[in-house]
């Protein structure tokens, strides 16, 4: 049992948890959680650090689930470590006393890339909420996967991992040094590219998503740059009353995915 904070092991993990050039220096990411644990893909877990009271629970719990909780810790090399030190390596102010260490999946763009393919394009976005909550919604409305600019918020930042409940396991993601040569790249392969965009002249109801399609998705304050709204295919626009100038980015993005995904189940 770890029960030092100067421990290594704990030291290590806090700045992983911190540090997003530690995390992509030693390949890895951090997610918390019973249900993370459980939805981990095997092959990713490389260590699991379970409190003594979270242990405890389910060393003492007679449910289906506390058993195969521990089937699958038994089937990995855990440590147990005391409440206090798990505190001490936790993002989050309520921890569940279960804390996994993984590797960092790799794609690239022919994993996004398919027949009628539907993606998601970001740019600069910077709240980790909003990415986590793409990465979800994305997976509910069918997207194949979601390219992002190279100043987007790391995926790997452990609000992000939060935020996704789960679909960081199952969605497809590419960062890029430069959208343009992306959007070139998709235009060739037949994927219309639509920029939400308040200078957009028709509403994003009135467009055939029905094929392949991408949406751009800018910064949460400034929206998408020029250039890039420019090579987009067309400018869309969500309808806005009131006072109200702009949309959360995730919203905007959910509201895009959905339609698409409803007229793709309509046709």
């Amino acid at each position: 049992m770890i029960s030092s904070t100067a421990n290594g092991k704990v030291k290590q993990v806090v700045a992983w948890q911190t540090k997003a050039r530690e995390r992509k220096k030693d390949g890895v990411f951090i997610v918390e959680g019973l249900r993370m644990f459980e939805e981990a893909p095997l092959d990713w877990i490389s260590q699991v650090y379970v409190s003594s009271k979270c242990l405890a629970g389910l060393e003492s719990g007679n449910g289906d689930r506390d058993k195969a909780i521990l089937e699958r810790l038994e089937m990995i090399a855990y440590e147990e470590v005391t409440d206090e030190v798990f505190s001490k390596m936790s993002d989050t102010q309520t921890p569940q006393g279960i804390l996994s260490v993984l590797r960092r999946p790799t794609y690239s763009l022919s994993d996004i890339l398919g027949q009628n393919a539907l993606i998601m394009i970001l740019e600069d976005l910077q709240d980790p909420g909003n990415l986590g909550t793409i990465l979800r919604t994305g997976e509910g409305a069918g997207i194949n996967g979601v390219i992002m600019s190279k100043d987007t918020v790391d995926i790997f930042n452990p609000k992000v991992i939060r935020a996704t409940m789960g679909s960081i396991y199952r969605m497809p993601f590419v960062y890029v040094e430069d959208l343009k040569d992306i959007l070139d790249t998709l235009h060739i392969e037949g994927i219309q590219t639509y920029a939400a965009h308040l200078q957009g002249e028709n509403y994003y109801d009135s467009f055939d998503f029905r094929n392949g399609t991408a949406f751009l998705i800018g910064n949460e304050g400034n929206g998408l740059k020029k250039e890039t709204a420019d090579q987009a295919k067309s400018y869309l626009k969500i309808p806005m009353e009131g006072k109200v100038e702009s949309l959360n980015a995730a919203i905007a993005a959910s509201l895009l995915m959905y339609e698409a995904h409803r007229q793709r189940k309509t046709k």
